[in-house]
């Protein structure tokens, strides 16, 4: 059996040939579109939107509350930012609403930092000693995960979770649940921790930038 192109007949196997030339450079097209479509557009609108912070809630098994979460992307390249959501001792430097952070000890691969953080518009101070475990490959990114040992709430979670975009830039979220050990409803504590982890997500971008520019 003959295949016909503009070209003048081509057997069946030339005719394969070039379809599946035609599949891969399709491919191909597609595969540049997504690394481009990742990497930081040009200055602009579409560069400001690329930067915008979002805030949303996640469910927990931990708690009934919501954890409140936000996510960001960072132009600077995965190992970076790593580095900077694991320097715990300056966290108050560069996240805004940490007021204070400090290494306090070590447990085998753990590390044990005391943190505090404002809640109820500077009502209360919420403070606790978090132990980070070592940050771990899940699902195609990097999770680094802390829980509170010891503090002066019932429960303290953060959860940082970095994806690789491309070579020179990550998205990273930070997940943080605290449950106040007072009876204070939900609707007050979960927008002001959705706030805080934002904080730290804006605050851990530019750090992670400024440091790439060094």
């Amino acid at each position: 059996m003959k295949y016909s192109t503009a070209s003048g007949p081509v057997g069946l196997l030339g005719f394969l040939r070039e379809s599946r030339g035609s599949a891969l450079a399709v491919l191909g097209c597609i595969l540049l579109s997504s690394v481009s479509a990742a990497a930081a557009p040009a200055p602009g609108p579409e560069l400001q939107k690329w930067r915008e912070v979002s805030r949303f809630n996640v469910k927990t098994p931990y708690a009934d509350m919501n954890a409140g979460a936000a996510r960001v992307n960072v132009d600077a390249p995965e190992e970076l930012v790593r580095s900077v959501v694991q320097d715990y001792k300056n966290y108050a430097k560069f996240m805004s609403r940490f007021e204070k952070s400090q290494i306090v000890g070590r447990s085998g691969d753990k590390t044990d930092v005391y943190l505090q953080v404002p809640i109820l518009k500077g009502a209360a101070k919420v403070w606790a000693v978090v132990r980070f475990e070592p940050l771990k490959q899940v699902d195609g990114g990097a999770v680094l995960t802390g829980h509170m040992i010891k503090g002066n709430v019932k429960r303290l979670d953060a959860t940082w979770r970095l994806k690789k975009l491309d070579d020179s830039t990550t998205q990273v979220a930070l997940e943080l649940l605290i449950v106040p050990d007072m009876p204070v409803p939900d609707s007050l504590v979960v927008p002001e921790v959705r706030y805080a982890a934002a904080k730290a997500v804006e605050g851990s971008r530019d750090e992670a930038e400024k440091r790439k520019s060094r």
